[in-house]
């Protein structure tokens, strides 16, 4: 408790301070809006992981429930007139329930098979985002998406938008501890490891990777409605292919089945591209080969499982 209690302090008081301490630079907008994009990205990995890491689930279709997330809440809020504190659960449990219809099927099949599967899906509903007209505004996309509101005041500047990010991804990271510690958690490494050996003690792995899909579904959803409202504007060119790629990406290199990891990892490769703009014809190659030598070279990624035993804010890998 104690450890935990020396990490938490400071690190609770680094993040609250943060707006102010970027104030002081000319391009602290600049700067908040890429510590937004760490909150969001945040949520994206852990909610990859659940699929990829705890379940063992290859997955390449993450950007589709991203963008459904975000498109839920833009036209709820758009067209419906419904309030951001609305539209953010509702964007969940949609995502959530595509998640649930396409996992009841996929989840039977493993490895190169389900990641072909999974991809297939991201780039049919990023074709519906574009194609879609009357419903998204094809590739136009969505403009105008409201600022969330607190009673008189309208949450809306970056500040505004750091803090409500910094709140929900706070919420998310002890949602997804609180359930990736819990029984339901270990039965799901268990499956991972050795679906025979799981069912024979019991343990459905049916049951158990589809509700993995579904919650990192759920949360991907979250994401894409804090995303939608930050930004104020959807488009089917955030949901690329390359988005699932990208947050694929951050799971491995944070590692895998990991909390920190997760966190760690979406830090990373969401500062990573900003900082390296002076050479920006190489630095996806150079993120590419980075990424190359820790899967050669460290393949449980920075925080992986071999790093499971020791705390970070008193939060393990598992």
């Amino acid at each position: 408790m104690k450890r935990i209690k020396i990490w938490a302090i400071p690190a609770a008081i680094l993040l609250l301070m943060l707006p102010f301490v970027v104030q002081m630079f000319d391009n602290a907008d600049f700067l908040l809006r890429i510590a937004v994009m760490i909150g969001i990205y945040i949520i994206l990995t852990l909610s990859l992981n659940i699929i990829v890491g705890y379940a063992g689930q290859f997955a390449l279709g993450h950007a589709a429930f991203y963008g459904i997330g975000a498109y839920t809440a833009a036209l709820l809020m758009v067209n419906y007139d419904v309030s951001f504190w609305l539209a953010l659960p509702a964007a969940a449990i949609v995502t959530g329930f595509f998640g649930f219809l396409l996992g009841t099927p996929v989840m039977r099949l493993k490895g190169d098979y389900l990641g072909i599967v999974t991809l297939g899906f991201g780039e049919i509903v990023r074709l519906i985002f574009v194609n879609w007209i009357d419903l998204t505004n094809g590739p136009m996309g969505i403009p105008g998406i409201p600022a969330p509101s607190l009673g008189s005041y309208t949450l809306g500047s970056n500040m505004d938008f750091y803090y409500l990010v910094l709140v929900v991804t706070v919420i998310s990271v002890l949602i997804i501890r609180r359930i990736v510690q819990s029984g339901f958690g270990l039965n799901l490494l268990t499956v991972r490891e050795d679906e025979i050996a799981a069912e024979s003690i019991g343990i459905r792995p049916m049951k158990y990777k589809l509700l993995a899909f579904t919650i990192g579904a759920l949360f991907a959803g979250v994401a894409g409605a804090l995303f939608a409202v930050t930004a104020m504007f959807v488009s089917p060119d955030s949901f690329q292919y390359v988005e699932s790629v990208n947050i694929l990406a951050m799971v491995v290199l944070g590692g895998t089945a990991s909390i920190p990891g997760s966190i760690l990892g979406a830090t990373i490769l969401t500062v990573a591209p900003e900082a390296l703009r002076f050479i920006s014809d190489y630095r996806l190659i150079l993120l590419g080969l980075i990424i190359v030598l820790m899967m050669v070279y460290k393949p449980s990624g920075f925080w992986g499982e071999s790093k499971r035993k020791r705390n970070f804010f008193g939060m393990t890998g598992r």
